[in-house]
Formats: C-alpha cells, sequence, structure tokens
C-alpha cells in the first residue's frame, strides 16, 4: 500500500498532484490546505471520496477505484486552538474514509489530519491527535488504521511516540525534514500514525510549490491484523 500525503499550502502546490500520483503509483491521497471548489472528482488513477466543505485550509482524501471499495466517509471537528476561533482557518481538522481492500479484504480506515497552528502548544495539539484516533477507530472497531497528514509538532516527537504508543498506535517520521521554510521552524511536520500496519519506509519527496515536502508512505497490513 503506497499513500502520499501533502500540505498544498493554501492550494499553491494542486498542478502537482497529477505528476506525483503517476510517477509513485499510489493507491491513497491525503490533501492539506487544499481548496475543495478547485479539486477534479479524479488525480490519475485515484478518486476523490471526501473534501472538507467549511473550511478556508481545506481537507480531502482520494483512494484508488480498481483496489478499495469505499465505505462510510466523514469530516469531523477537533478541539479549536486561539487561532481557530479568531481566524477560522479550518472549522474540520480530519477527514475519514473508510474502506474495504478488494485485494486482501481488509477493512480501512484513512484519515487526512491537519494540526493546530504552532501558535498552539503541544499539548493542545495531543488532544487533537487522541481525538482524531477516536473518530476513526469509531467507524470501524479493531479497523487498521492510517492517519497522515500535518501534524504541526516538529519538536518533542519522541515524547509524542511514546504517547502514541500507549495509546496503541505507531508513530512513523519520515527519512527527511518536510519543512525547512523558517530557520527556527524546521523539522518533522508531516507524518503518519497508525494501527494494524507495518509502515516499511516514510519518504520525503522533492520540494514543489508547498512550503511543507510532500511525503510517501509504503505499508502492508500486520500479520495479526484484521
Amino acid at each position: 500500500m503506497r499513500a502520499i500525503s501533502y500540505n498544498l499550502r493554501k492550494h499553491k502546490a494542486s498542478g502537482e498532484l497529477e505528476n506525483l500520483v503517476q510517477e509513485h503509483g499510489v493507491d491513497l491521497l491525503c490533501l492539506q490546505e487544499c481548496d475543495p471548489s478547485d479539486l477534479p472528482d479524479k488525480v490519475g488513477h485515484l478518486r476523490l471520496r471526501l473534501a472538507t466543505q467549511e473550511n478556508r485550509l481545506g481537507l480531502a482524501v482520494y483512494y484508488l477505484e480498481d483496489r478499495f471499495t469505499a465505505l462510510d466517509a466523514s469530516a469531523f471537528s477537533l478541539k479549536k486552538s486561539l487561532h481557530d476561533r479568531l481566524l477560522s482557518p479550518a472549522h474540520e481538522r480530519l477527514i475519514g474514509i473508510q474502506l474495504t481492500d478488494n485485494e486482501t479484504n481488509h477493512n480501512l480506515v484513512v484519515g487526512s489530519f491537519h494540526a493546530a497552528p504552532l501558535t498552539a502548544s503541544n499539548s493542545l495539539r495531543r488532544k487533537q491527535i487522541h481525538a482524531a484516533h477516536a473518530e476513526l477507530l469509531a467507524m470501524g472497531e479493531g479497523i487498521v488504521t492510517l492517519m497522515a497528514g500535518d501534524f504541526n509538532y516538529p519538536f518533542f516527537t519522541r515524547r509524542l511516540t511514546e504517547h502514541m504508543k500507549d495509546a496503541g498506535y505507531d508513530l512513523s517520521l519520515s527519512d527527511l525534514r518536510t519543512y525547512t521554510r523558517y530557520r527556527v521552524f524546521r523539522g518533522h511536520f508531516d507524518f503518519a500514525t497508525s494501527r494494524g500496519l507495518d509502515i516499511h519506509s516514510v519518504e520525503t519527496l522533492p520540494r514543489g510549490a508547498s512550503d511543507h515536502l510532500p511525503i510517501l508512505v509504503q505499508a502492508e497490513y500486520s500479520p495479526d491484523g484484521d
């Protein structure tokens, strides 16, 4: 299974999606900071399952129709930061879609996630991550889960990894930093959390028009997964 997650920087990198999908042969595409009104129904061989409707900084998930059968899909609001309350950039910070993998008969939930910005605290972002996991889990008890996106969590990721492990999730950072625009705020902003999957690699792809670099997640189902 191959998935790309990409923060488009207010949709500026949207023109790169077709080439990314075709070049890397992905099964799933998770987007952040997209303009849902300007998203095509299909990007390469992937079909749009759901995009947010109430965000200035939108979220979307595409999936491979030939491989997956699409089931449930929802957008979720999470605990708001002061930035969210004042500027309202993102009413919904999570999209979850439920799929059946027709190749393996596994049930899978995929989430595209965008945490509160760096003006918020790590504590708030951890609450958002835990709440996001709870929403995805509620879509299907015990179902294999992959949540990818912009976690805005470049510092103290070791502590976050411990929090995730305690909650039953693996946190997978990419091989290189995904955000290097500012001298101070550099690091692994974009990564993935999962359960029931063996993550083989998370590769940082070359820079495009966004201030974030896209990541490519390669995974397979764990032997003890559903």
